[in-house]
């Protein structure tokens, strides 16, 4: 950080980070008197300015002693399968802030909502099966660490409905039930906890369905309101609730879910203006309801890049308004590319942003070999390698079989590469997790 003083450039040796939940305040603390530094966290902007900011019960700052400001490096909040559910702390995987904003006759409006995983410690451990089984962490602090999470968002958004998107049966039933419960602790008048099983109710194309969903929450919806400045800029109405929203991944679910109301939010704000008329609606006019969509497919396309590596699923329906048969394609080609992510490269991307992140420090007196890489077999697995056996395996068993015709002999020799080859699909099948490729940095708290 640096200062233009009559001598030239200046370096200050000493510094206080303050982080507020909106920005980085850097303020110099060797005795000089230079301005401190304010950074954006939403955009990254930074300024100086005359003085720290004053704090307040919603704007509680965590503050370190910090020595030296290298530059600044965007990080993406870890990868899909190995950050799931939350922390001790109550802090959720792939929690997103989306606000809707519109400027129309003089008139500024927006909307908030927010989707995050499930507020409980639970993960989804790769083991090379397509879904892998979930898995519940400590279940008797569900209920602390859920209450930890709802406190935060009722201290920045006012009341919260949490709208659960997760199927009843199966796996995702066991963590449906599990949030439920811990939200009986929860629950409030500030406080309220839906469950929507999107794929029974909607299925695979019938995502129009969600209307009833939202005849389900249009009465939180409208007190909770919206944010409205005239056009002098004071506040007509402003925004006392939020919606959550979550699936498992908050990912494809949870984008279509978000579009619905954000284009029922925004029909409302534009009758309240004057733009439309009292039933008036986004669909009647094309231009804009295309540009809509977009906004919303591209929206969730970003989010999911971002913890999956691929774009969203589902999002013909929030791009075109309906199922396509190209869409269809189109999320699976990119549901197996998430299958090769999270089980062949997302171990190496979580360590880097593990050890930028700081939660693994290196330092001297560790040992530099990795604590996972204790040896044995775990070392030697090798998935590439298996897969080569198991080819090869079959590629012989084959030929062998071929060959029965001319000498019987053969049928013996094609059972034992038939045995072979089943042998070690069978081990590595077992074994799916040791032949993943995995984090090897930091293991999370849970």
């Amino acid at each position: 950080m640096m200062e233009r003083a009559e001598s030239g450039q200046k370096l200050y040796t000493r510094m206080r980070l303050w982080e507020f939940p909106d920005e980085y305040v850097i303020e110099p603390t060797d005795g000089s008197s230079g301005s401190p530094l304010a950074v954006s966290r939403a955009d990254g902007s930074m300024k100086l300015i005359d003085g720290v900011p004053e704090c307040s019960s919603l704007r509680v700052p965590k503050i370190r002693t910090i020595f030296g400001v290298v530059g600044m490096l965007k990080l993406v909040a870890g990868t899909r399968m190995w950050r799931r559910g939350a922390d001790p702390d109550g802090y959720v995987a792939n929690f997103v802030e989306s606000e809707q904003i519109v400027h129309m006759n003089g008139y500024t409006a927006s909307f908030v909502q927010v989707r995050g995983s499930m507020p409980f410690l639970w993960e989804q451990i790769v083991d090379l099966t397509y879904k892998p089984k979930f898995e519940i962490v400590k279940p008797e602090d569900a209920p602390q660490v859920a209450e930890r999470h709802f406190l935060d968002l009722r201290k920045k958004y006012g009341s919260v409905l949490a709208v659960d998107l997760v199927n009843k049966h199966g796996g995702e039933g066991r963590l449906s039930e599990k949030f439920a419960n811990a939200m009986q602790h929860v629950r409030s008048d500030d406080v309220r906890y839906l469950h929507f099983d999107f794929h029974k109710i909607c299925g695979h194309i019938h995502f129009e369905r969600l209307s009833i969903l939202y005849d389900q929450i249009a009465d939180f919806l409208e007190k909770g309101g919206y944010l409205l400045l005239n056009e002098k800029g004071e506040k007509m109405k402003e925004q006392v609730g939020v919606v959550r929203t979550n699936c498992i991944d908050c990912l494809d679910r949870t984008n279509v879910t978000q579009s619905m109301i954000g284009r029922r939010m925004l029909e409302i704000q534009l009758r309240r203006i004057g733009a439309f008329g009292a039933e008036e609606k986004i669909s009647s006019h094309p231009n804009f309801d295309e540009s809509f969509k977009i906004l919303w497919a591209n929206h969730g396309d970003d989010i999911s890049i971002q913890y999956s590596g691929t774009p969203a699923l589902k999002g013909d329906f929030v791009r075109c308004g309906q199922r396509t048969a190209q869409g269809i394609l189109k999320d699976g080609w990119n549901a197996l590319a998430r299958y090769y992510f999270n089980n062949f490269s997302d171990g190496v991307k979580q360590d880097a942003i593990d050890l930028l992140h700081g939660h693994y420090i290196v330092s001297v007196s560790r040992d530099m070999t990795p604590p996972s890489q204790t040896g044995g077999l775990e070392s030697m697995a090798s998935f590439p390698l298996a897969l080569s056996l198991v080819l090869t395996g079959f590629f012989f068993s084959v030929m062998s079989l071929r060959q029965v015709r001319y000498d019987l002999r053969h049928l013996f020799f094609s059972a034992i590469w038939a045995s072979l080859t089943v042998a070690i699909a069978a081990f590595v099948r077992a074994n799916g997790r040791i032949f993943c490729n995995r984090p090897r940095l930091h293991k999370p708290r849970h």
